[in-house]
């Protein structure tokens, strides 16, 4: 076992009597009690697919042990019908997945799968057992039983969205002393998900996933990668080569794609199958160990990626130009008709098929490995502002590219960074010029000054341009 595999277990178990603080839930029924006669209570893992360090599921265990009551865990598959819907994304998914059941099963917790939206399937099988994103959480609510208390525990955030603060954010300014007065209170330990004492008279189904994942509609053109392997056993290990190896780095060149000092961990926090309350804990605790300032990685882990929860969860035009400020839509409507120095269409940039040969080797690192470095993922949505006919169109084929490829994508993370690079969301207004208006600009002179552009181009520029 590796050293932090065998030190995070023991952490859980000397954790166990940690409370759970009641901020982090909020009900979405006007039922809040369990009602006489209930089978179990039932956990839908929605964004967070892990077993331990969920405060999600902590709860649901405590909750069916105070009622004496079996516990059951659901996920509910959906696969849209879209471009967007890849092998590289629903088998990344799906064997985490097997994961918790497996664990789910070690610890007598019922795991069901369902295939279907949540709002048709979750009702019936609640009613059934008698005991999104934000629109699945409306229509599974419409259609419950109004006797049956339907809560929402926040196990992907620190900080939960609704305790960070009550309405939409306009900068990391102004959420940061919001988040780091009330850091204390969430930044705790976990306790340990343990086996479940009472056992289900009704069992799941077992999940025959080599199958499921062959039966999927999904474009396996868009494959899986060879550096990321699904599943928390595996986030856990990328975490342990952050410590080991690159958080040292990450101060001072997180800002260079060339060198490897970033943490790596954007997929499996995105796919729940490892907390990032956990990787704070575990960072922070490293930190003081090895003497290695922390802070400027604490800020993006918690400032800036809850600042993207905050802006999906308060504003519904999270994706589009619409949801922009006032400041911007009015600037990029200004120069929406100026002259583009280069057009190209949406398959020209997805087949990176640009003059450019960084954003080439960017876009083909994206396609290949289903990542990009931080710093060109602001630099590569500008460029496509700049050689596309209009802000709409721009946004549009930013937000296709970064949900079809990356591993990450589809999440806040994303939707906020094109948003930012393209409508300076989060942003300030900045000195005008042609077609960006006021959005920041970046350009390539400004890339040869931050770091070796040649030795990244040569290494992913694709070798047919």
């Amino acid at each position: 076992m590796r050293w932090l595999q065998s030190l995070v277990q023991q952490q859980r178990s000397e954790k166990n009597d940690m409370k759970f603080n009641k901020k982090r839930l909020r009900f979405i029924s006007d039922a809040v009690k369990i009602k006489q006669g209930s089978e179990g209570v039932l956990y839908w893992m929605l964004r967070d697919n892990r077993v331990q360090d969920n405060w999600a599921l902590i709860h649901a265990q405590r909750l069916a042990m105070k009622e004496n009551l079996p516990l059951h865990v659901c996920f509910c598959l959906v696969v849209p019908k879209s471009q967007l819907s890849t092998l590289r994304h629903f088998s990344f998914m799906l064997k985490g997945l097997e994961e918790v059941a497996k664990e789910c099963k070690h610890l007598d917790i019922q795991f069901h799968l369902l295939h279907g939206a949540p709002g048709e399937v979750l009702p019936g099988f609640v009613s059934d057992r008698s005991f999104g994103p934000l629109q699945w959480l409306k229509d599974v609510k419409k259609r419950l039983p109004k006797e049956i208390p339907l809560m929402q525990v926040d196990a992907h955030n620190i900080v939960p969205c609704w305790e960070a603060s009550p309405k939409l954010e306009y900068a990391a300014r102004t959420i940061r002393g919001k988040i780091t007065k009330v850091l204390s209170d969430f930044l705790t330990d976990f306790p340990l998900v343990e086996k479940h004492p009472h056992t289900a008279t009704r069992t799941a189904k077992p999940v025959d996933w080599d199958k499921t994942l062959a039966s999927l509609s999904v474009d396996r053109a868009v494959g899986e990668t060879e550096w990321a392997k699904p599943g928390t056993k595996a986030g856990m290990a990328m975490l342990e080569s952050f410590i080991d190896v690159r958080l040292k780095l990450f101060d001072t060149q997180r800002n260079d794609p060339n060198a490897a000092a970033l943490s790596q961990l954007s997929p499996w926090i995105r796919f729940g199958h490892i907390s990032a309350q956990r990787v704070a804990l575990q960072v922070q605790h490293s930190g003081r160990t090895a003497g290695v300032s922390v802070a400027s990685f604490i800020e993006e882990l918690v400032v800036r990626r809850e600042l993207t929860d905050n802006f999906c969860f308060y504003n519904e035009k999270y994706d589009s130009v619409e949801g922009a400020y006032e400041w911007a839509q009015k600037t990029l409507k200004d120069h929406a008709k100026d002259k583009r120095p280069y057009l190209y269409t949406k398959e020209q940039l997805e087949k990176a098929r640009t003059h450019d040969k960084l954003w080439n080797a960017a876009q083909y690192q994206m396609v290949s490995e289903g990542k990009m470095h931080g710093f060109l993922r602001m630099y590569w949505a500008k460029k496509i502002l700049e050689w596309t006919s209009s802000p709409e169109e721009a946004l549009s084929i930013a937000l296709y590219l970064n949900d079809r490829y990356e591993l990450d994508g589809q999440d806040p993370n994303g939707f906020v960074g094109c948003m930012w690079s393209i409508c300076g969301i989060h942003d300030q207004g900045w000195g005008e010029r042609p077609i960006f208006g006021k959005i920041r600009y970046m350009n390539y002179k400004g890339c040869l000054r931050k770091f070796n552009v040649a030795q990244f181009e040569k290494k992913y520029c694709p070798k047919n341009l």
